[in-house]
């Protein structure tokens, strides 16, 4: 089976150009291709999951990655996927980003000589010449095109600005840069992505009569169609400072059971023929299911002694056990009177507002050392938090609050 063939197995290639030749450049090792990944925060999320582990894939395949941290798209925005305007950022958050950007890939991807490369395509589009951009490349786009892609739909109904406008256009202008100058002939990204890297394929074929060729993957949704990646609305980070490796863990044991094996396909590296019989197992079976989707991811992300740590943890915790030294805490300042639990709530981040916080308790959503919490004016002494004490919100999420 050729890696092209394995990814198919996989279920992750949504839309290809021209499938037999992607399939030959792939399958004998002669892709270079590359993903974009906008600076949009200052980690990635297990949204990226599925671009970085493509990537790691392909790379060991024996094709070449190019790693493109988007300084300069992200000046601008995608309005792929969304309904409102991107926040903003400053060129020093977006160069920030992109810093804590390429240390996580590094943990997928092997970069250096004669291996992947990561370039910023700050370095061209933010030298353009918006003149000459128009001349050279605002002719070979058509605007009626444009307002039909599939990118531009959900910002369209309540106002699509001149500037995400344009997003298009730069990334195209990537493929463009990326295949002249560095002989990129195949992009990847998201099926949300797939009108802009048509973009690209045509300037390319419209400025230098050559083909290049573009391939989308599989969004990673729930059995109700909803993205995955995020929990309690927060996105799940690959960063240990965000998101822990315990919280890591914890996010893929609790799939639900109709995902667990779209998960093991497309995110884990079992073999297929492993991934076949594992899908055979009896339903009694899930939470192993869970528990080996958890570990293969986390231990891909945060090491193999993280995963261990994170997975006797759970075990401990959902057995009644007490080992809560790999779970996640926070070390607060108390005050000689004590913390309101409403407040310890906050503090730990296992709420958003006051009013979150309150609405839990009330819901009997919260307990305190294995005591389910009905008051909402309790009060956890200095005393308890010097020793420690264990919260747990809703039924699957565990934290520890300890006095400094």
């Amino acid at each position: 089976m050729g890696i092209y063939e394995e990814l198919q197995a996989r279920g992750l290639i949504a839309q290809v150009t021209n499938e037999e030749e992607v399939k030959r450049l792939v399958n004998a090792g002669e892709a270079k291709f590359y993903i974009g990944f906008d600076c949009t925060a200052d980690s990635l999320t297990a949204g990226h999951f599925m671009a970085l582990t493509l990537m790691k894939r392909l790379q060991m395949a024996g094709n070449k990655p190019v790693a493109l941290i988007g300084g300069g798209t992200t000046m601008i925005g995608d309005p792929s996927g969304r309904t409102d305007m991107r926040k903003m950022l400053t060129k020093e958050d977006i160069d920030h980003n992109a810093e804590c950007f390429k240390k996580q890939m590094e943990r997928f991807i092997e970069f250096g000589e004669g291996k992947a490369q990561m370039v910023n395509n700050a370095d061209w589009l933010m030298k353009l010449n918006y003149i000459e951009l128009l001349r050279e490349v605002g002719a070979c786009f058509s605007v009626n095109n444009m307002l039909r892609a599939e990118c531009y739909k959900q910002r369209m109904e309540k106002g699509l600005s001149f500037l995400e406008f344009n997003y298009m256009i730069m990334q195209s202008y990537d493929f463009y840069y990326l295949f002249k100058n560095y002989g990129c002939n195949l992009e990847f990204g998201g099926d949300d992505q797939w009108s802009n890297m048509l973009g690209g394929t045509e300037l390319i074929r419209r400025k230098l009569g050559k083909d290049a060729h573009a391939m989308t993957i599989t969004l990673l949704t729930d059995s109700q169609g909803k993205k995955m990646g995020k929990t309690a609305g927060n996105a799940v980070w690959l960063d240990p400072n965000k998101t822990s490796p315990f919280d890591f863990y914890q996010y893929w044991r609790n799939v639900g059971d109709a995902d667990v094996m779209k998960c093991i396909r497309m995110l884990t590296f079992i073999p297929i023929d492993e991934i076949e019989e594992i899908a055979k197992w009896e339903d009694s079976r899930i939470n192993e299911k869970k528990e080996l989707l958890a570990y293969e991811l986390t231990a891909l992300v945060h090491g193999k002694e993280e995963a261990d740590k994170a997975q006797t943890a759970a075990r401990a915790l959902f057995a009644g056990g007490g080992d809560d030294s790999n779970m996640p805490t926070t070390e607060l300042a108390v005050p000689d009177e004590g913390m309101n639990v409403i407040d310890l709530l906050i503090a730990c981040e296992l709420a958003p507002s006051k009013g979150e916080a309150r609405r839990l308790i009330q819901q009997g959503g919260v307990s305190v050392d294995g005591e389910k919490v009905t008051d909402i004016g309790l009060t956890v002494s200095k005393a308890q938090l010097a020793e420690g004490v264990k919260i747990k919100k809703g039924k699957k999420i565990f934290h520890k609050a300890i006095a400094k």
